[in-house]
């Protein structure tokens, strides 16, 4: 399994919090510094900044909607497992992190 960027993989969420074709929001980092929104679509996991990048509304607060996250503010629209801006009034991408599961957890 890849590991992220800093070499450092956080506990985000137990795989029981998180329902199928779902999103819940979680704070990670040492200092709690990352809002993410952790989604479990078909069976994995994918996690991305949890702030859309048009207004700043939390991303976890949206819909997921088959592989996207419809922002509740305005609509816009984010492919989950890539990030790419999907429909207006978004046009910048998100951030998306590495997840893997080991032993029931779920990390980022």
């Amino acid at each position: 399994m890849k590991e992220n960027q800093s070499g450092q993989w956080y506990r985000a969420a137990s795989t029981l919090e998180i329902e199928d074709d779902d999103v819940l929001g979680v704070v990670v980092g040492d200092r709690g510094e990352h809002e993410v929104a952790l989604y479990k679509i078909q069976g994995k996991y994918y996690a991305t900044a949890d702030r859309c990048t048009h207004q700043t509304a939390r991303l976890s607060d949206g819909l997921v909607i088959d592989d996207c996250i419809e922002c509740p503010l305005h609509q816009g629209r984010f492919h989950v497992p890539t990030g790419r801006a999907k429909s207006a009034p978004v046009s910048i991408h998100l951030k998306t992190y590495p997840t893997k599961v080991e032993q029931g957890a779920v990390f980022v």
